[in-house]
């Protein structure tokens, strides 16, 4: 049997801590609280990315007990393995790969458009084409660009740098935020009376909150590049699942925070009104200045570059696994032989990337908006990885390799499994308040389409391969049969 790759372990606890933040949070808390309060209100935002991040502290449970008990590469595409087989294994790591490279592009994308803003002379050079009402510059392709060049830089050089360089990113952009929300309470004009109405009069405080709980997979999603870097922590694996509810804590604070701030400082209907290109940045500079800007400008550049940093990571490290597990070409699971990093599987990430912005922003948050399917797709499979896994007593333990009794654990996972149900119904079902729409739906199949035809393609030889070779190939020596119980 030909020797497994592994990678270095050199992750350190708070610097999982800043991944599962960092990633979490990227551009949309900064760019998008106008657009949110225009569907949900400032308190639907609120209550619905509370409510986001309790179902997905639930979902956590699963993982937390799957990266303790499977630290590998691969996160969830390893989980479809263990209860389901290959070809789900495979669905999973598919869908999973489309979300997590589609928000790395957004996220150089969205350094783009924060150039736009606040640099509009330097971004608007070189007109190139107009697409979906985008106009397309030469210098925000250059921009988005260097981004991805920096980041994947970092990111082929070895965890070592880049988990040093997200947890100072993650911590100016918590400090950032609290700053900001301190002074804009401050100010005279600012105020609570400015966040009403609290719902949008147009729809129902339930439809209102609704529309916001659909896309926590998508405004969480990030603490799930957690298990992808699991064979790389220098700590003992059960403590991912710790720091993993403190960086969802975190995340919704920031959330929040920033619905609080944007929505204080003017009232926030008049804004969604006007349709400014990015409203949070008319609002805060408006308010305080260019001081104020300049602090939600740190705030929104060190949520980009953690989103960039830490979905590259998460990106080359499904690739890597999945290459491992042959499903993908080889070279995806080929390490640098100075820095043990899967730097293919970084450069490509970093290339596919780099393609987004030549197709204007519009384009590109069709395919981002239904990244929230692969998401909710890979929560589904975690979750029912940890329900099959865990047993209601020794009764049930049919297969005597598997003896882990934990009764409330499998109840979690249950409830994981309907909740992720419901995110992906949520959003595929037309009647839906947050109904993904045509374009992200074409985008969609088109993604299944090609994923059907890649994986006829592979089938024959990805079904040649051993079961017993494959399990090793995936899990490592965690791929031995489960014996303890889960107390």
């Amino acid at each position: 049997m030909k020797q497994r790759e592994t990678l270095n372990k050199t992750l350190k606890p708070h610097w999982v801590w800043a991944i599962a933040l960092g990633s979490a949070i990227g551009w949309g808390a900064f760019i998008q609280p106008i657009n949110w309060m225009e569907s949900a209100g400032p308190l639907g935002v609120i209550i619905g990315f509370s409510i986001g991040a309790l179902l997905m502290m639930l979902i956590a449970v699963s993982y937390g007990f799957l990266i303790r008990s499977f630290p590998v590469s691969g996160g969830e595409f390893a989980y479809a393995f263990i209860s389901l087989g290959r070809t789900h294994a495979f669905i999973s790591g598919w869908f999973l790969t489309l979300g997590y490279i589609c928000i790395v592009a957004l996220n150089a994308s969205a350094l783009a458009l924060m150039f736009k803003y606040v640099f509009p002379f330097v971004i608007e050079q070189f007109h190139l084409y107009s697409i979906a009402g985008w106009d397309v510059y030469g210098a925000e392709i250059l921009i988005a660009s260097i981004g991805l060049i920096i980041f994947g830089y970092l990111n082929v050089k070895g965890t070592g740098i880049s988990g040093q360089i997200q947890f100072i990113f993650a911590l100016i952009m918590v400090i950032s935020v609290v700053v900001l929300t301190i002074f804009v309470g401050s100010q005279p004009t600012a105020g609570l009376e400015n966040m009403q109405p609290y719902y949008p009069t147009n729809t129902t405080a339930f439809a209102a909150i609704i529309s916001i709980v659909a896309i926590a997979p998508w405004a969480y999603v990030g603490f799930d590049a957690v298990p992808q870097a699991a064979e790389e922590f220098d700590f003992p694996a059960r403590k991912a699942f710790s720091l993993i509810i403190f960086a969802l804590i975190a995340a919704a604070a920031i959330y929040s925070l920033m619905i609080i701030a944007t929505s204080m400082a003017s009232p926030w209907e008049e804004v969604a009104a006007a349709n400014h290109l990015w409203g949070t940045g008319f609002i805060v500079e408006k308010l305080l200045g260019s001081w104020g800007l300049t602090i939600l400008v740190v705030a929104l550049s060190m949520g980009i570059f953690t989103g960039l940093n830490g979905f590259i990571m998460a990106s080359s490290r499904l690739l890597f696994a999945m290459s491992r597990a042959k499903i993908l070409p080889n070279s995806f699971g080929k390490l640098h032989p100075k820095y043990k990093t899967p730097h293919v599987a970084v450069i490509f990430t970093v290339i596919i990337a780099g393609i987004a912005p030549w197709f204007g922003r519009e384009v590109l948050s069709w395919v981002v908006d239904m990244s929230s399917i692969g998401v909710s797709i890979a929560y589904f499979y975690t979750c029912y990885t940890s329900f099959y896994l865990f047993k209601w007593s020794e009764k049930h333990i049919i297969d005597s390799r598997i003896q882990i009794v934990s009764p409330l654990k499998k109840l979690i996972s249950l409830i994981g499994i309907f909740a992720s149900t419901i995110f992906i119904l949520l959003l595929l079902i037309p009647t839906s308040p947050a109904f993904m729409g045509s374009e992200s739906i074409i985008a969609l199949v088109t993604w299944i389409v090609l994923g059907i035809i890649f994986y006829v393609y592979k089938r024959k030889e990805y079904k040649s391969i051993p079961e017993e070779e494959l399990n090793y190939l995936i899990l490592g020596e965690h791929g031995k049969v489960i014996t303890q119980k889960d107390t």
